[in-house]
């Protein structure tokens, strides 16, 4: 007896090296080249504007995917932009992570991965090479950093991600204090509806007047809810909260911005969509002070119309126009084009 339990284990595990083997064998490492570029002109209609119309390439992406085994793609790409140095065309590391499939319900990513605050957000939206979404646009979080995170897939509808990074996004390496942002979110998709919650808090290091330091938390908060009417139809709305931060990398203590993001499509066929957004943004009073710290605060609208003449291509003719609350600030009014191809 005890024998054939021994005999019928080392069959086992022959046919499971066996399996993998095969496995191995019969799968083939590939890799593939992608692209993509934001072109677009505008004719601005701001009172006093001095440069009235320009030619602009706002973003250039250039990466590689390369599955190097089953379950298992490495990944980087290089963001061209302009530097905050003066350089309008400086290629920043954007990406350059290792992704394992581990089962069909958990991934995990390191390296300089992309972040999960606005990914979901960004995509209903739409629109990227026209306008970032709100977290994006007004410096509630960042698209890339360096760190680790894995998602979960906890049933058909329902996935959740969790997350340790940096904290100071893909332009800029870890700070002097050397302290981590961590987060999560929780996603729930179906038929044509998704909702998600997501949050996260990061601390530093503040020194007062005094000269004495504190422990300050920086924290974001972002709720989505997105539904897709039909293939024609689409709507979705957003509320964000930054706490303890003038931007998502910089801590200020008492310094929180709020708003919120509505956007919509309507697709009259594989060519033509007309779409519109309206944002609004808000920050608190500082004690002592009469008006709200954030000179930025405001509203902002977009609409327009997109046509895609074949795939990878897109232009939109659109108005862009931006009502900030301070008299300070003139309302920004602006006609653009836009073109995104990627390969």
């Amino acid at each position: 007896m005890k024998g054939k339990k021994l005999f019928t284990g080392a069959l086992a595990l022959f046919l499971g090296f066996a399996a993998v083997a095969q496995e191995q064998t019969e799968f083939t490492p590939s890799g593939k080249v992608n692209g993509k570029v934001f072109f677009n002109y505008h004719y601005d209609m701001t009172d006093g504007e001095e440069q009235e119309s320009s030619f602009e390439i706002k973003r250039a992406y250039f990466g590689y995917d390369y599955n190097i085994a089953k379950g298992l793609k490495a990944s980087i790409t290089l963001d061209v932009g302009k530097n905050d140095g003066g350089s309008d065309y400086t290629a920043y590391l954007k990406k350059a992570q290792l992704e394992w499939k581990a089962s069909s319900a958990v991934k995990v990513s390191l390296g300089m991965i992309s972040t999960i605050q606005f990914k979901d957000q960004e995509k209903f939206w739409g629109y990227r090479y026209i306008m970032k979404s709100f977290n994006d646009q007004y410096g509630f979080g960042t698209s890339a950093d360096l760190g680790v995170k894995a998602s979960f897939k906890l049933s058909d509808e329902l996935s959740a991600n969790a997350f340790v990074i940096n904290g100071e996004g893909y332009k800029k390496v870890q700070d002097e204090d050397g302290k981590q942002k961590a987060g999560a979110s929780l996603i729930y998709k179906k038929s044509g509806f998704i909702a998600k919650v997501y949050a996260d808090a990061n601390s530093a290091k503040v020194v007062d007047e005094g000269g004495n330091e504190d422990d300050v938390t920086v924290s974001a908060l972002a709720l989505f809810a997105g539904y897709k009417f039909s293939d024609k139809f689409r709507l979705a709305a957003e509320y964000n909260k930054l706490t303890n931060g003038t931007k998502y990398s910089a801590v200020a203590e008492d310094h929180d911005m709020e708003g919120v993001s509505v956007y919509s499509t309507y697709t009259f066929n594989k060519k033509w969509e007309v779409f519109g957004r309206y944002d609004y943004l808000t920050s608190n009073t500082l004690e002592g002070e009469s008006e709200k710290w954030n000179a930025k605060n405001g509203s902002a609208i977009v609409a327009g119309v997109q046509y895609a003449p074949v795939k990878n291509v897109k232009m939109a003719f659109n108005y862009q126009g931006f009502n900030f609350k301070q008299d300070a600030l003139d309302t920004n009014s602006l006609l653009y084009v836009n073109l995104e191809f990627k390969f």
